[in-house]
């Protein structure tokens, strides 16, 4: 390994990476995810959610072998897995160069930009960027304007005016999704339904749509939240919110958070006998959830279809490099997952095939 590589590995802190690249399995290719039923933001990146449906179709291939950087906030969970899953076999099928970092959290904002820094020092055509902060990149953003390549918001939201283009369903939608799943089911006594709330990170810009919209869903409703607990989306951190929610009330109705606060509450659930008293919903998706589904053990989840957003990223950052006309603010359409969605669920929009291990570098 050289020195730059090291050099790579240590900023990324990725040891551990590098050994799932090693031994990364090999998995199916999904030539045909297209065309993708999106919504197309109309103004691009306008804050007032207006939007249409549309289809998204990709290119064929790229003119040439692009080399595009992508920093995500973590691997700690399998929706970011899925990502990794999309941006890979995406490059694969157009025939472009992609490497990817990890920042290792949502506390790594440091780590990040200098992933981001120094992709741009390293003489990559564009970056795919979803951050860890709505406003602690706008800088390092405005130095890859400035050097005129473009930047692409992946799924997470960014508050820079400079970036090229966004590839993300709002959280809004993903929080106002699951908030209306559980009025829906609001018991005919009228007795107010009690929840915990575990929206996610405290500064990132998804979960505080994801916040916003379970709080416009549940409005003028007999629905409570009772307790809320923001947090990094690790197992542990989540499980210690869970656990100190409960213990000052056992009496709640609902958990409700990210995919991490579902895996880890239905575990503590059922360690303390509650499993059957409080139901599980996240508001996001990945195979723990999807799993939980098909077993009964989490009620529903909406799906942002996470993998689409991730290819579709990759096609923009290539039709902007190529000078072709893209679309600039687009994100697939939400879904409502439960038991009885699941037949006609494509889990790929939103799941790693299984065996799929973190890759980092493919045609780069």
């Amino acid at each position: 390994m050289s020195d730059r590589d090291v050099s790579w590995a240590l900023r990324a802190g990725v040891g551990l990476a590098m050994a799932l690249l090693i031994g990364a399995a090999s998995f199916a290719a999904v030539p045909n995810w297209f065309p993708a039923d999106v919504d197309l933001w109309e103004p691009p990146f306008n804050n007032a959610r207006i939007r249409h449906p549309a289809q998204y179709v990709p290119l064929e291939k790229a003119e040439r072998r692009w080399r595009v950087c992508v920093s995500i906030p973590h691997l700690k969970d399998a929706y970011w897995l899925a990502v990794n899953y999309g941006l890979i076999d995406e490059a694969k099928r157009l025939g472009v160069g992609v490497r990817l970092f990890s920042a290792g959290g949502y506390g790594e904002l440091k780590t990040q930009r200098n992933q981001v820094a120094q992709c741009l020092s390293d003489g990559y055509d564009a970056l795919i960027l979803s951050a860890i902060s709505a406003d602690g990149l706008n800088d390092l953003v405005a130095q890859w304007a400035v050097a005129g390549k473009p930047v692409i918001d992946l799924i997470n939201g960014i508050n820079s005016p400079r970036i090229s283009a966004r590839a993300a369903a709002t959280y809004w939608d993903m929080g106002n999704l699951a908030g209306k799943w559980i009025k829906a089911r609001q018991p005919e006594s009228g007795e107010p339904t009690r929840i915990a709330w575990f929206p996610g990170p405290a500064r990132a810009a998804w979960s505080a749509e994801g916040d916003q919209g379970m709080r416009d869903a549940l409005a003028g409703s007999d629905v409570e939240i009772v307790a809320v607990r923001w947090g990094d989306t690790g197992k542990t951190a989540q499980a210690a919110l869970i656990e100190e929610v409960l213990d000052k009330d056992s009496t709640i109705e609902y958990i409700v958070g990210t995919t991490v606060t579902a895996e880890a509450a239905i575990e503590i659930l059922r360690d303390r006998g509650l499993d059957q008293t409080i139901q599980v919903i996240a508001y996001y998706y990945g195979p723990g959830v999807h799993r939980a589904i098909q077993r009964g053990r989490v009620a529903a989840a909406p799906t942002d279809k996470q993998a689409i957003s991730a290819r579709i990223s990759l096609d923009q950052a290539i039709r902007i490099l190529e000078r072709r006309d893209f679309m600039a603010h687009v994100g697939p359409r939400p879904q409502m997952i439960d038991r009885a969605a699941l037949r006609d669920f494509d889990f790929l929009t939103s799941v790693a095939p299984r065996g799929f291990r973190a890759i980092f570098s493919v045609n780069d």
